[in-house]
């Protein structure tokens, strides 16, 4: 499967790395370096997430790195990276993905 990184995800991902980074480098090049290997793990196990609790669509799934969300859509031979967010923040339903 081949796996797209929407613009939004990339966004989010270089958010989060440059809010560790301000405490650690070094955690904020591990956390990339970790999110990329859960998303390897996607790529050869796509249905290893777990629906959305907060969605209807049984194409978006999720896993948890950390204290973090990788919400993922399987698409045809695609998986496309929608978000990555904190577990404590929810999608809202008007939150386009």
């Amino acid at each position: 499967m081949k796996i797209i990184w929407s613009p939004f995800s990339i966004e989010r991902l270089t958010e989060i790395a440059k809010y560790i980074e301000n405490d650690s480098p070094k955690n904020a090049n591990a956390f990339i370096d970790n999110i990329f290997s859960e998303i390897d793990r996607i790529k050869s196990f796509p249905d290893l997430g777990r629906y959305v609790p907060e969605l209807e669509n049984r194409n978006i799934r999720e896993i948890i790195y950390d204290s973090f969300r990788i919400i993922y859509r399987i698409d045809d031979n695609r998986i496309i990276i929608l978000t990555i967010r904190h577990t404590k923040q929810h999608l809202w339903e008007n939150e386009e993905l």
